[in-house]
């Protein structure tokens, strides 16, 4: 990637931050299902329900409006593709860790948090966006859950005070997801030459592999593992170069240069997995191409039913100048509210970062069935061995 690039990314990418390839391949043929009696979840805003809301401050309206009818922890107008991972196995919505009122800890716990990078990238979050709750930083707190629920468990001397707690022969029947890399690619593109970003991915995949050995030793056996996105898609990513620097942008109207490096990225992930399947050998590793699914839906988008998926839902972008998804600012010197626009079921973009909930139910649909799986395994068949 050219240095001129980078510049322009570093501009994209900054606010990027602060707001927030496997082939397909037949199933494989088994009557088993799997009956999983958790979800552990571990990623960035792309599963966070609740995380970030909980730390530091509650997300405003009108997120959440088409689902929950209210903010719910979740930076999109509903559900997520995790919330759609829950349905699919009869499960509840995954609580976060971080909420204190109104969590159901039963049946999994989700880590994410809006932010989250797999390597701490030390920044403060009211500067960069970036989360103080990396994935290390996540699999520490599942330890902590993990031996507290333990204690509990044994102390509990009424059957129902059980009931509220996993049972702690059920977090290695547990299915472990993740959704997380998205800010690690965002910010070394904020801070580093194109050579230099090369040079710090092989650190990214080496400490995912890491923190899913970690959970394997704590007796984690199902894993559920996206790649990342193709983030150059997100109109926020091309809003400012559109009408500017064209010859940066594809066919489709994506930023190369940002989808080159997430490429290069889920390609060291997806070899990592692999190699990493020898390493573990009691461990079903499923690794899930995000990325193909989601940039098939922004290149069809109206072959399925969507809008130009560079327009935004939620929010004011006018004359140059953004007013964010629930924020106020001023535009020709009339203040403005970023609101929604009423219809976000056609609209793949939400805020200009996340996805819509039918965005989001679309790429489930897609990815739940093992279309987009190595080894291509539905998820309700996640605890096998491919």
């Amino acid at each position: 990637m050219h240095e001129l690039d980078f510049k322009i990314l570093k501009i994209v990418i900054l606010v990027l931050a602060s707001l927030a390839l496997s082939g397909r391949g037949r199933w494989i043929s088994t009557s088993a299902q799997c009956n999983f009696p958790a979800i552990y979840n571990f990623g960035d805003t792309n599963s966070d329900t609740g995380g970030i809301s909980a730390a530091f401050g509650p997300i405003p309206s009108p997120y959440g409006e088409t689902f929950f009818r209210r903010p719910a922890g979740r930076y999109s107008d509903g559900r997520l593709i995790i919330d759609f991972i829950a349905e699919s196995l009869g499960l509840p919505y995954v609580s976060s860790y971080l909420d204190s009122l109104g969590a159901d800890f039963r049946h999994g716990q989700n880590f994410a948090a809006g932010g989250s990078t797999i390597v701490t990238q030390n920044e403060a979050i009211f500067e960069s966006g970036i989360s103080p709750f990396s994935l290390d930083v996540q699999t520490i707190q599942f330890d902590q859950f993990k031996s507290r629920t333990y204690d509990l468990y044994q102390q509990a001397t009424d059957p129902l005070d059980k009931t509220a707690l996993p049972r702690p022969d059920e977090f290695s029947e547990a299915l472990y997801t993740f959704d997380i890399g998205q800010n690690d690619l965002s910010a070394a593109a904020r801070k580093l030459t194109g050579y230099q970003l090369q040079a710090v991915i092989p650190k990214m995949v080496n400490q995912f592999a890491a923190a899913l050995t970690r959970l394997y030793l704590q007796g984690a056996r199902a894993f559920w593992i996206h790649n990342t996105g193709p983030i150059g898609c997100l109109p926020v990513a091309t809003i400012y170069i559109r009408n500017q620097k064209p010859g940066l942008l594809d066919k489709v109207g994506c930023m190369n240069g940002l989808n080159i490096m997430v490429v290069e990225f889920n390609r060291q992930l997806k070899d990592r997995v692999t190699n990493l399947r020898a390493e573990l050998p009691q461990a079903a590793l499923n690794y899930i191409d995000i990325y193909s699914a989601k940039y098939d839906l922004i290149s069809n988008a109206k072959i399925y039913g969507f809008r130009d998926p560079m327009k935004i839902c939620c929010g004011v972008h006018e004359s140059n100048t953004d007013v964010w998804c629930g924020q106020r600012g001023m535009i020709n010197d009339t203040e403005m509210f970023g609101g929604s626009c009423g219809t976000a079921e056609t609209y793949i973009s939400w805020d200009g970062v996340h996805f819509s909930e039918a965005a989001n139910h679309w790429i489930a649909n897609r990815i739940l069935n093992g279309s987009y799986s190595d080894p291509p395994m539905p998820i309700a068949k996640a605890c096998l061995k491919g």
